[in-house]
């Protein structure tokens, strides 16, 4: 299985519109993040993970083909806004499997009503195939299981996913103990790390590498960065051995 970095920033992505900052400003490519998503691949599989603002420009940059399905974390819309460039694909596939928290689904509907209408629809629009996730409720996508995992980002429900040795948790602030048991043996793990700060709703660096001990992943990716954590290869420097800041356009192999 192969995992492609679309995007690893935050909200805002960085250089963000107008700043001054210096990591906005640094000219090192690993300093220039799109929102936050991430392309799995295996045999002829093909997912992506949320698809936020900047999906177009990430498929045209990582030169994706097809897409077999999205899976969503949440639906703010540094994750969801994207949704309509999934036309290509449509096109060339027909509807696109789209699995999220029913809340998540319902969200899309009032914001893409377009996308999901089912009568006088426009033809030029796509249409997708909602697939509710329920936590505690494995699900199958190409030959591989899924497994919900049921996180707080503040005060919001968010579904991270485990697909064999590979989680992905992104947005994520508090976790239960049950939700943490889903999540021993991996090899890899993708984590969010804000910045140096604590963030009232994400993890920042000290809460993330306290997760990553706690976990023990042979390897972790921190993502969701913000321009305010500093420069990458300087945070890089500061991390254990086995724990990588992650990067735009980074492939990893598991």
């Amino acid at each position: 299985m192969k995992v492609y970095f679309l995007g690893t920033g935050t909200s805002q992505g960085i250089p963000v519109i107008g700043s001054n900052h210096s990591v906005c400003k640094s000219i090192d490519p690993k300093d220039k993040r799109l929102r936050v998503s991430v392309w799995i691949t295996w045999e002829n599989a093909s997912y992506v993970i949320d698809c936020g603002p900047d999906f177009r420009q990430q498929m045209l940059t990582s030169n994706c083909q097809k897409v077999d399905g999205i899976l969503f974390t949440h639906e703010h819309a540094d994750h969801t806004a994207g949704l309509d460039d999934i036309r290509p694909f449509f096109f060339k596939q027909g509807d696109i499997p789209v699995f999220a928290h029913r809340r998540v689904l319902d969200n899309l509907t009032k914001r893409f009503d377009y996308i999901f209408e089912n009568e006088n629809k426009y033809p030029g629009a796509p249409s997708v195939q909602q697939i509710e996730v329920v936590n505690n409720q494995p699900f199958t996508i190409g030959n591989k299981t899924v497994i919900p995992i049921d996180v707080l980002h503040g005060n919001l429900q968010v579904f991270g996913y485990r697909i064999d040795d590979f989680a992905y948790l992104t947005d994520v602030k508090t976790i239960s103990q049950t939700e943490i048991d889903k999540l021993f043996g991996l090899k890899v793990l993708v984590i969010n790390a804000l910045r140096i700060e604590p963030h009232d709703t994400h993890f920042n660096l000290e809460e993330a590498l306290q997760f990553i001990e706690m976990i023990k992943p042979e390897r972790t990716y921190l993502t969701h960065i913000s321009h305010i954590f500093g420069f990458h290869a300087e945070i890089q420097k500061s991390l254990p051995e086995n724990v990588f800041v992650a990067y735009d356009n980074l492939e990893i192999t598991i």
